[in-house]
C-alpha cells in the first residue's frame, strides 16, 4: 500500500509539475510580450535561476536548489552503493561452490538474457534516435558542451586505476569501482572465514537502501514537482515530445522482452511449453509492478517457483535471491535507451562503438544495482558519466527522466522478477530438479 501511494504521490507531483511549468511558460510569454520582461526575470531570479551561473549570484532559485539537492543525494551514494552491491554479490556467488554445475549454469543464463536484452535495447534505441524522435534543440545550451573529445574506448583503460582513492573520489569510474569491487568479493571468499568486510559492506548497503528509500519516498515527490516546473518554465514544451517517446520506447521495449522473450527462453532453453510459466508468473509480475521493488517480490516469487512451477527448493533459495542482485534484464534495457535518449537530447552523436561501450557499462552496471526505488536512475547516472554526457542539456534530460521514470521502473522490476523466474525453472529441468506434473496442473 505504501508503494501505491508513492506511486499515487509521484504520478500527482508529475502531473502538478507539468501544469505549473506550462502555467509558468504561458506568463513567461505574455510577460515578454506585453514589455514586462522585468517582471518575468525577478520571477526567473526567485524560482529558477541557476544560482551556480555567473549570472546567478544575487538569485534565489528555489526550484533549482530543491531539484539540485534531491539529484545531489541520488549522486551522493553512486560509488558506495555499486562497491557494496558487487562485494555481497561477489561473496553470494563464491558461498554456492558446492552446488557447481547449478552455479555456473544460473549465472550463464542471467549473462546470456541480459546480454540479448542489451543488444535487443541498442537495436530499439538507435532506430528511434535515427527516426529523431530523441533530438531537441534545448534553447541556450551547447550540445558540445561536455564532451570528452576522446575516443570512448578509452574508457576500459580506467578499469584497472593506479590510486585506488582517485576512484572513490569520484562518481565517473564506474567500471574501475566493479574491478575493485569483484577483486575483494573473490578475495574474501578465498580467506575462507567470515570477514568483518563482508559485513560492514552488508550493512552499508542496507544503510544505502534506507537512505535511498527516505529521499525517493520523502523528498521525491517535491523534487519531482520542482525539476518539472522548472523544465517545462525554462525550456518549454519541447521537452514534452521526446520524453513521451521516450517512455512509449522504454515501455514497449519492456513489454516485448516480457511478454515474447522469457516465453521463448523456456521454450527453447528450456524445453518446455512457457504457457503454464506464463499462467502462473503473472501475478509475481503485477505483485512487482505494484511493489517497484525485487526484495518486496522475493517471497511470493520463492512461493510460486517452488509450489507452483515445481521447482525443487535447494534452486529456487539459490536462483532467486543471486537474480535479485545480478539479474537486472529490465535494468539493462532501460539504461540502454535512457542513455540513447539522453545523448539525442543533448545533441551527442551516438555510433555503434558508443551503443556497445553503453551496453557494456549498463552491464557492468546492473549488476550492482540493489533492489531499492530509484536505483536504477542512480546507476544511470554513472554511465552517463562513463561515456561523458554531463553537459547542461544532458543534466537537464537526466532530470526529466528522473520525474516520468516512476512507471517505467515499476515495469523493469516486472521484468526482472519473472527473469529470475524463469531461469530458476529452466535451470531446475536440467538438472532434473523440477516436478513436471506440478509444473503442468491445473493449465486448461
Amino acid at each position: 500500500m505504501k508503494k501505491n501511494h508513492l506511486a499515487g504521490k509521484m504520478t500527482l507531483s508529475m502531473v502538478l509539475g507539468i501544469a505549473c511549468g506550462v502555467m509558468f511558460l504561458l506568463l513567461r510569454q505574455h510577460l515578454t510580450s506585453t514589455n514586462q520582461t522585468e517582471l518575468w526575470n525577478l520571477i526567473h531570479q526567485l524560482l529558477f535561476q541557476d544560482i551556480t551561473a555567473p549570472e546567478g549570484t544575487q538569485a534565489i532559485g528555489l526550484f533549482y536548489v530543491i531539484g539540485q539537492l534531491f539529484v545531489n543525494s541520488l549522486q551522493l551514494v553512486i560509488v558506495p552503493m555499486v562497491f557494496t552491491s558487487i562485494v555481497i554479490a561477489m561473496c553470494r556467488i563464491s558461498d554456492t561452490k558446492k552446488l557447481g554445475r547449478i552455479s555456473f549454469k544460473t549465472i550463464g543464463i542471467f549473462m546470456m538474457t541480459t546480454c540479448v536484452g542489451l543488444l535487443f535495447a541498442g537495436i530499439v534505441g538507435m532506430f528511434v534516435y535515427h527516426l529523431g524522435a530523441f533530438n531537441v534543440n534545448v534553447e541556450g545550451l551547447s550540445a558540445s558542451t561536455g564532451t570528452t573529445g576522446s575516443n570512448p574506448l578509452n574508457i576500459f583503460l580506467q578499469i584497472i586505476p593506479n590510486n585506488i582513492m582517485t576512484v572513490f573520489s569520484t562518481n565517473g569510474r564506474v567500471l574501475s569501482i566493479v574491478f575493485i569491487a569483484v577483486c575483494v568479493g573473490l578475495a574474501i571468499n578465498q580467506i575462507g572465514k567470515e570477514s568483518t568486510l563482508k559485513k560492514l559492506c552488508e550493512e552499508v548497503n542496507e544503510i544505502i537502501t534506507v537512505f535511498l528509500s527516505f529521499i525517493v519516498n520523502k523528498f521525491g515527490p517535491i523534487a519531482i514537482f520542482c525539476l518539472l516546473s522548472r523544465t517545462f518554465a525554462i525550456y518549454g514544451i519541447n521537452h514534452l515530445l521526446p520524453a513521451m517517446a521516450y517512455v512509449i520506447t522504454v515501455a514497449l521495449a519492456l513489454l516485448v522482452y516480457l511478454c515474447v522473450g522469457y516465453p521463448l527462453y523456456i521454450k527453447f532453453l528450456g524445453k518446455m511449453n512457457p504457457i503454464p510459466f506464463v499462467k502462473k508468473i503473472v501475478k509475481v509480475a503485477v505483485f512487482a509492478f505494484s511493489t517497484s521493488s525485487s526484495a518486496a517480490a522475493l517471497p511470493m516469487n520463492l512461493k510460486t517457483t517452488t509450489e507452483e512451477l515445481g521447482v525443487h527448493e535447494d534452486i529456487a533459495s539459490f536462483v532467486l535471491p543471486l537474480g535479485m542482485t545480478i539479474n537486472m534484464d529490465g535494468t539493462a534495457i532501460m539504461q540502454v535507451i535512457a542513455s540513447v535518449f539522453i545523448a539525442g537530447c543533448a545533441g551527442y552523436e551516438i555510433t555503434f562503438v558508443n551503443i556497445l561501450v553503453i551496453g557494456i557499462l549498463a552491464l557492468v552496471a546492473s549488476i550492482g544495482t540493489p533492489a531499492a526505488p530509484g536505483a536504477g536512475a542512480v546507476i544511470l547516472f554513472t554511465i552517463l558519466s562513463g561515456m561523458g554526457y554531463t553537459s547542461d542539456a544532458a543534466l537537464m534530460a537526466y532530470s526529466l527522466i528522473l520525474a516520468i521514470n516512476r512507471p517505467i521502473e515499476m515495469l523493469v522490476t516486472s521484468l526482472n522478477v519473472v527473469g529470475d523466474g524463469s531461469t530458476a525453472l529452466i535451470v531446475a529441468n536440467s538438472e532434473n530438479a523440477l516436478n513436471t506434473e506440478l509444473y503442468h496442473k491445473d493449465v486448461q
